[in-house]
């Protein structure tokens, strides 16, 4: 059965407030903006606020490309308790009366940048055998995960409000947990600790300042002022090289086939997005002068 709603497409920004879950954000704009289908870039935990990008329509096929892109984070740690979900939510597992200096944090950073391998946290969407670790950890069970590569471009701390507390910011590559950050950070300076705020400024192309409240949402929704915050399906694919094609090329790309792009300093083999009129018509890996298509949108 078709799923109800207008054909639009196209990104949605909210900054989202601590309580509601990712998927919730999304089913409210979707409704807000009558939306046949919307999907999000990088989930947030419910307690986190800050950049969640909506992807509505034909913008879904870019997620990947959002997810992919670097993001940066502001968060508060909490020195002296380490708990179950390594954030303020869960239960304290253990405690240390031990603070470390300033210049003890600073100095133990370093291991957290550049190429690192990062165990999730075990209240976490990872599946094991196909059902989340979250789900599991609930239920009592023993939850092991493996350790998993994560690029951390920056991490640097921005104020020691007290000596229980540090605020950090960390702009990361896909897949990066800030609780984990904070639950290995603790271990390493032997004082234990957890995130107690944890605010996302920016994902890609997209900043939570310039992002809509939830309150904005619903008193624009189903109205035409809701549309006109709506951003170009385009700007999920700033991360790739643009190419021209010809109409005729557009025809053959909109038909799944290889179509003529215009000539460009891509390499053979890259990944790039065609446009026709500046709108984009499929993403695909170049090949001598032709795009080779592996997503192709459908724009009204």
């Amino acid at each position: 059965m078709a799923r109800k709603g207008r054909d639009i497409s196209g990104w949605l920004v909210i900054d989202k407030p601590a309580g509601p879950t990712s998927t919730a954000v999304v089913n409210k704009v979707r409704w807000a903006l009558n939306a046949k289908k919307a999907g999000h870039a990088g989930t947030l935990d419910p307690d986190a606020t800050g950049v969640l990008a909506i992807a509505i329509g034909e913008a879904t096929k870019t997620v990947p490309y959002i997810t992919d892109a670097l993001k940066a984070y502001t968060f508060t740690i909490k020195l002296g308790a380490a708990t179950n979900t390594d954030d303020a939510e869960g239960e304290v597992i253990e405690t240390s009366d031990l603070r470390p200096s300033d210049d003890d944090i600073r100095g133990a950073l370093g291991q957290f940048v550049g190429d690192i391998m990062q165990v999730p946290p075990k209240f976490s969407a990872v599946k094991i055998d196909g059902e989340r670790a979250y789900k599991l950890a609930r239920d009592g069970e023993d939850v092991t995960l493996s350790a998993r590569p994560l690029w951390v471009e920056e991490l640097v701390m921005t104020d020691r409000p007290d000596a229980d507390h540090v605020m950090l910011e960390m702009t990361c590559g896909k897949g990066g947990y800030v609780r984990a950050i904070a639950r290995d950070l603790g271990q390493a300076l032997g004082c234990f600790g957890h995130v107690q705020s944890l605010r996302r400024v920016w994902s890609g192309p997209f900043e939570a300042d310039d992002g809509l409240t939830l309150e904005q949402v619903e008193k624009m929704a189903r109205t035409p002022d809701l549309d006109a915050y709506l951003r170009p399906l385009e700007q999920g694919l700033s991360e790739l090289p643009e190419l021209r094609c010809t109409p005729e090329g557009a025809a053959r790309l909109r038909n799944g086939n290889p179509g003529m792009v215009l000539a460009s300093d891509v390499e053979y083999g890259d990944e790039c997005w065609a446009s026709l009129e500046g709108r984009a018509v499929a993403v695909g890996v170049y090949k001598a002068g032709e795009l080779h298509p592996s997503r192709v949108f459908v724009q009204s």
